[in-house]
């Protein structure tokens, strides 16, 4: 998935519904990309607290998005 097809596609981002300890993943192979940009998504739908690292989860590299 390339960042442009991202911006096209923001509802990949479920940051409204996440609650103060919870989290989501996102599988991806350029981490560092995903990482900038779902913060940036956070950041634009007025979610100050997120936080993001990169994960492995189910044999799957991605990463990993929580408040």
């Amino acid at each position: 998935m390339t960042t442009q097809h991202l911006l096209s596609n923001t509802k990949l981002f479920p940051w409204p519904s996440v609650k103060t300890g919870q989290g989501f993943f996102i599988p991806c192979l350029n981490t560092t990309e995903m990482r900038k940009f779902g913060l940036s998504q956070a950041l634009q739908q007025r979610v100050f607290n997120a936080k993001a690292y990169v994960a492995v989860r189910d044999g799957l590299i991605g990463v990993w998005f929580y408040r």
